[in-house]
């Protein structure tokens, strides 16, 4: 990410460093992951220390200092998704990507996370991509879901 667009971000949010937070958001909506000289960059601008927007990006789990993929996979293993076979939908989703959770492919096609609760859990087992939720899913489905993504 350039210089420019970040720029562009923090003048969006009037250069304020009670921003800080919405800045490093959106960078990370555009760009999948915080690069440190994004960081830096952040820092200087809004005059806020690295240190402590390093100790931000790295608290909340919504950033990234590490590329991540293009789509993000979440895959429910609360209790409700557990038991009607959400393994069964990891393993699948692990078979087609290649990827274990926490992990990013090389492509940076995706990003693979498991998480305890999407909150839908009557459509369980939930497979979450780019944020849509696909319910009731089966391995199979789970592939073709991933198909439209590739």
């Amino acid at each position: 990410m350039d210089n420019d667009r970040i720029d562009q971000i923090i003048e969006k949010h009037h250069g304020e460093p009670s921003s800080l937070i919405q800045v490093l958001l959106e960078i990370q909506s555009e760009n999948h992951w915080l690069p440190k000289a994004a960081l830096e960059r952040v820092g200087e601008k809004l005059k806020v220390p690295y240190t402590r927007i390093q100790h931000i990006a790295t608290f909340y789990k919504a950033f990234s200092l590490v590329p991540k993929g293009r789509h993000g996979i979440h895959i429910c293993m609360g209790t409700a998704c557990h038991v009607r076979g959400a393994g069964r939908i990891l393993d699948a989703v692990q078979d087609r990507t290649g990827i274990k959770p926490g992990e990013t492919d090389l492509d940076l096609k995706f990003s693979l996370e498991t998480v305890n609760c999407l909150g839908c859990c009557a459509l369980g087992p939930v497979m979450e991509v780019d944020g849509k939720a696909h319910g009731k899913m089966t391995p199979s489905q789970s592939a073709e879901v991933l198909k439209t993504y590739e």
